[in-house]
């Protein structure tokens, strides 16, 4: 039977690559704490952690990616050598529907919307129906990383772009509160995520040499480059965490969630998905730091 004095909870959760791995420690501190998740709404990895605890598989999920190494990212580059974007995401996606199904969005159990960005008519693209890794690939198309993915006619990037806390589809929502999860927190250098790796020994083609060398071009800059030349993907990318932070503060200063969780937008590199298991426990560490003071009774 359902707990009456359990608070229902619409999640939104935001855009910032490997950072977004944090969501699911959130989630494991909401589900620890007794709330319970009623909607989702989210974008780009928001999108992918959302969707795939709406279809039940979270668990699935974080063991694969918590086992992820850095050769299993590049695997998972299908590369696409065309002009409007280096990644197809089909292997990404193939994967992930093989780990989850091929699930329906009608059929997931709460409710859930992937938001993406019709950069052409400049405006949000709000997805609660259809195939749910659609949805998906077409929230998480990074500008001039993933290819953009076609969807109902139209042509979609990242929903980050304009809205990297997407909290506006919850407002329709019967619950009690809405939590946010803002993955471009201000930069703080003891959040920055640091592993000892162990050493690979395997030999790579200078093919492969090269992947790793656009991955580790592609990463989040450090905090200071005084002394380091940037290259063309560190300033890429820099550029699009400093927009994606402004356009969140406003965002979340126009439209407040009831209680909202911060990660610093320099935890971990866009690709660093092999930090799985640090961010994950950064996640669920910010969650108590944001939410433990909120009883249930005040909730």
């Amino acid at each position: 039977m359902p707990n009456k004095n359990e608070k229902t909870v619409s999640l939104v959760l935001g855009s910032g690559g490997a950072r977004g791995l944090a969501h699911i420690g959130v989630i494991h501190w909401l589900e620890d704490n007794g709330f319970k998740i009623k909607s989702i709404s989210g974008c780009s990895i928001g999108a992918l952690i959302g969707g795939i605890y709406a279809a039940g598989k979270l668990d699935v999920f974080e063991s694969w990616v918590r086992a992820i190494t850095k050769s299993d990212i590049i695997t998972l580059l299908d590369l696409s050598w065309k002009k409007n974007g280096l990644v197809k995401g089909d292997k990404i996606i193939n994967t992930l529907t093989d780990l989850v199904g091929d699930v329906v969005i009608e059929d997931l159990p709460i409710i859930y919307t992937a938001v993406a960005a019709d950069i052409f008519n400049e405006k949000e693209v709000w997805m609660n129906s259809g195939k749910l890794f659609d949805a998906i690939r077409a929230s998480i198309s990074l500008p001039l990383f993933f290819t953009p993915f076609r969807y109902n006619d139209i042509d979609l990037i990242d929903g980050g772009v304009l809205n990297p806390v997407p909290i506006a589809p919850t407002f329709s929502d019967v619950t009690d509160l809405i939590i946010a999860v803002n993955l471009g927190g201000k930069a703080d250098a003891k959040e920055k995520i640091t592993i000892k790796r162990d050493s690979i020994n395997e030999s790579k083609s200078p093919f492969a040499e090269k992947i790793t060398g656009f991955v580790e071009s592609f990463k989040d800059s450090k905090v200071n480059h005084i002394h380091k030349e940037w290259g063309p993907y560190d300033i890429v990318n820099q550029a699009f965490d400093a927009m994606q932070s402004t356009i969140a503060r406003q965002k979340l200063a126009a439209y407040p969630a009831d209680y909202f969780v911060e990660i610093a937008q320099n935890a971990c590199g866009t690709l660093e998905f092999d930090l799985a298991s640090e961010m994950i426990e950064l996640g669920y560490k910010k969650a108590q730091e944001s939410l433990g003071g909120m009883s249930q009774a005040d909730a």
